[in-house]
């Protein structure tokens, strides 16, 4: 069985987030083409620590914490892009920045949460809904919504992987994902042999948004089986169950990212082939971020027993 190590990350605007323990880094390649590294503690929103030895709590808590942070760091690495567009000599008013980037991670967290419930929960139920109107039974309702979902979800993946700005995001997921293969391989962090790694691995993000929305179809299955009447009891269990289904996704990830059992291998195989989709073949300046991002917050060469 391979080893498993504990980091992990996401791509931002033009480079990586890498996450080890405690502690997360974000390497970004500047317009100008130097790297920009930062490395911060890692803060939960639960200031619970007991919370992660519970399965499914720890999850919906990770599954926001990962949130907070990723948007933090895309956040970040934008500011890179905006000081290209500024006019040389133009005051900075650095605290009044500092204000206004907050304001806008908190808009864009409540954004995002927002259009992703509507999108992949409520919009598939009002589709269903359809259905229902003209005397289709329930548990064909509830298969129609769930195919529903499934489409909605497959066509979105598409569409963002067709755009221009997104496809370099992913090439920088692809080289985050080699280099965490090519440390669990045991080779030696070099562009060299990232290079040579795969860019899919068990523990992708990518692949928990694909188990969410499966483990949604299966739930919301059950949910349609309570006869609930109320169309808002009908959207609000859907709600509310969301930080049950991120749970019980993160906790099958949890598995999957740490398991050769063949049942759990062939259940990850559709999480494996999205990441076809979503990430790209980096080149060489993209494994070099990658590289200064791990690099900050993992020992590798310790981890591998090479020290």
């Amino acid at each position: 069985m391979q080893k498993s190590s504990n980091i992990g990350g996401q791509a931002v605007m033009e480079g990586i987030m890498m996450r080890n323990g405690d502690r997360y880094s974000v390497a970004v390649r500047k317009p100008d083409g130097q790297i920009e590294v930062k490395e911060e503690p890692y803060k939960s929103i639960c200031p619970l620590k007991g919370i992660y030895n519970i399965p499914i709590l720890r999850g919906a808590v990770a599954f926001i914490d990962s949130m907070v942070v990723g948007t933090s760091s895309l956040m970040w690495s934008a500011e890179f892009a905006a000081e290209d567009e500024e006019e040389a000599g133009e005051p900075r008013d650095e605290a009044k920045e500092a204000r206004e980037w907050k304001i806008a991670m908190t808009l864009t967290v409540i954004f995002s949460v927002c259009f992703s419930v509507g999108l992949f929960m409520i919009l598939p139920y009002a589709l269903a809904s359809i259905l229902r109107r003209v005397g289709t039974g329930e548990v064909l309702v509830s298969f129609a919504e769930a195919l529903l979902r499934l489409a909605i979800f497959a066509l979105y993946m598409f569409l963002i992987s067709r755009m221009k700005d997104i496809q370099r995001v992913f090439a920088y997921h692809g080289a985050e994902h080699k280099c965490i293969n090519c440390i669990e391989n045991g080779w030696d962090l070099t562009v060299e042999n990232v290079m040579k790694a795969s860019r899919r691995h068990k523990r992708c993000g990518t692949s928990f948004l694909l188990i969410v929305v499966v483990i949604s179809v299966i739930c919301f299955l059950f949910v349609g089986f309570l006869g609930l009447r109320s169309p808002l009891q009908r959207i609000l269990s859907r709600i509310i169950l969301i930080p049950v289904i991120a749970g019980i996704s993160f906790e099958f990830l949890r598995l999957a990212g740490s398991s050769d059992n063949p049942v759990v291998c062939t259940l990850a195989k559709p999480g494996l082939a999205l990441q076809g989709l979503v990430t790209r073949e980096p080149d060489e300046k993209m494994v070099d971020v990658a590289i200064c991002a791990v690099e900050k917050v993992f020992d590798w060469r310790k981890w591998q027993g090479k020290q």
